[in-house]
């Protein structure tokens, strides 16, 4: 399978990812309150998520994710509520900027879990993956060569998507440095948590 084969898919997830939704807002309130790197883990855990989702779809487990739907509205109710934790903790944060730049850790498996999370309860990568992607993806012609070019264009791609939304958002943390800019920010954050998480509970 020629790299130019994988266009097509490409495109398509290039498409969808890059549409605002819970996953983007969820990862730019995360640059904007607690800085570059936790973001980018953040974001690293929407990528298991999806490389999670397009497993399923190639091993044929639409059905099987459709019979155990129960289970993915827990991981859905879990994703939303740590978004809401995240939010009240960025509404809350002080505004004493060294305070704020020492939040910067928030832990590594923290926000990959919270990404993973958020992405597993998304109900528009549910939708691209297992009803999208079959018209791009002859998912009966998959080879495990072949998968591990998805599972590579998938990376690729959504790294691309989530690195200017990221960089943007940690370049306006840095120029917002007073106070007053700080605890807005830090509202900003909480505000684009908060939708992210009523957007998730709210959408079938």
């Amino acid at each position: 399978m020629s790299i130019f084969e994988y266009l097509p898919y490409a495109i398509a997830l290039a498409i969808a990812a890059g549409i605002p939704g819970p996953g983007i807002a969820a990862c730019v309130g995360k640059a904007l309150g607690a800085g570059f790197r936790p973001a980018m883990w953040f974001g690293t855990g929407l990528v298991l998520g999806d490389l999670t989702y397009l497993t399923l779809a190639v091993l044929g487990l639409a059905a099987v994710a459709a019979a155990f739907s129960g289970i993915f509205v827990v991981i859905k109710v879990l994703g939303a509520a740590y978004l809401v934790y995240l939010a009240w903790s960025f509404w809350k944060a002080g505004i004493d900027p060294d305070k704020v730049e020492a939040r910067r850790g928030n832990g590594v498996w923290a926000s990959i879990a919270g990404g993973y999370a958020v992405t597993l309860g998304n109900p528009k990568t549910i939708i691209f993956y297992m009803a999208l992607l079959p018209t791009v993806v002859k998912l009966d012609e998959v080879t495990p060569e072949r998968f591990a070019g998805l599972v590579l264009t998938t990376i690729v791609v959504l790294y691309l998507v989530l690195l200017p939304y990221i960089a943007l958002a940690t370049k306006a943390r840095d120029f917002l440095r007073n106070p007053r800019a700080l605890k807005a920010l830090n509202r900003g954050a909480a505000g684009a948590m908060a939708g992210a998480a009523a957007y998730i509970v709210l959408k079938q």
